[in-house]
C-alpha cells in the first residue's frame, strides 16, 4: 500500500499540478481507501515515482517546461541581483508541475527595499507572510507574489544574516537546496540534464 500511495501521489502531482507532497499523499491515500493508520510514503519515495512517471509519460513536455521556468527565474534573479537572490523549490529540483510558482529567496537590508523596487517599476504584487525554519528555529518571512513573463513568481524575503544558513525550509518539509544565478548556466540550456539539477546546499 505504501508503494501504491507513492505512485498515486506522483500521478496526481504530474497530472493535476499539485506541488505539495503532503497534500498529494493524503489525497492518494483517500483514493486508494488506505486506513488512517497506514504509513504514508516519504517525500523522496514520491519524488522517485514522479521522476519515473515523467520520464515515461512526459519525456518531451516536462523538460521543456522546466527549462522555460528556469529561464524566467534567471531573468528575475538578474533583475533582483542587488538582493542576493537564490532559486529554490520545484523549479530548481526539476519537479515543477504546470502551475508551479518560481520560488526565490532574497536577502535585502530591509523588506521595504524589495517593496520599493517593485513599486518603482509599477509591478503589481500581493503580500503575505509565511514561516521558514533553520533547524528548530522559526522565522517570519515576508512574501511578495507577482507575475513574471506569464509565470507566477514568489519572493521570500529573509534577513541578510540568514544568507549563511544552509537550508531554510517550510514547516514539516525536508531541507531544500538553493542556487544562485551563477549556478544556473546549465539550467537554461534546455538540455535533458537540466531537469535533474538539484542545486547546491549553501
Amino acid at each position: 500500500m505504501r508503494l501504491r500511495i507513492a505512485a498515486a501521489a506522483a500521478r496526481l502531482m504530474a497530472e493535476d499540478g499539485i506541488d505539495d507532497f503532503a497534500l498529494a499523499k493524503r489525497k492518494a491515500a483517500r483514493q486508494l481507501g488506505a486506513p488512517d493508520s497506514e504509513a504514508l510514503p516519504a517525500n523522496h519515495e514520491i519524488e522517485a515515482e514522479l521522476r519515473a512517471y515523467r520520464s515515461l509519460y512526459q519525456a518531451e513536455e516536462h523538460p521543456e517546461r522546466i527549462a522555460a521556468l528556469r529561464r524566467v527565474a534567471l531573468d528575475a534573479m538578474r533583475a533582483l541581483e542587488r538582493f542576493s537572490p537564490y532559486l529554490t523549490g520545484p523549479v530548481l529540483s526539476g519537479l515543477a508541475g504546470p502551475y508551479a510558482e518560481i520560488d526565490l529567496q532574497l536577502f535585502p537590508e530591509s523588506t521595504q527595499d524589495v517593496e520599493l523596487f517593485l513599486l518603482e517599476r509599477n509591478l503589481a504584487f500581493e503580500t503575505s507572510e509565511s514561516r521558514r525554519y533553520a533547524g528548530d528555529r522559526a522565522r517570519a518571512v515576508s512574501v511578495f507574489s507577482l507575475d513574471r513573463r506569464g509565470a507566477p513568481l514568489r519572493l521570500q524575503v529573509f534577513d541578510p544574516r540568514d544568507e549563511r544558513l544552509a537550508r531554510l525550509r517550510a514547516e514539516g518539509s525536508t531541507p531544500c537546496c538553493r542556487a544562485a544565478s551563477r549556478d544556473m548556466g546549465s539550467a537554461v540550456a534546455g538540455s535533458s540534464r537540466a531537469t535533474s539539477m538539484a542545486g547546491t546546499p549553501r
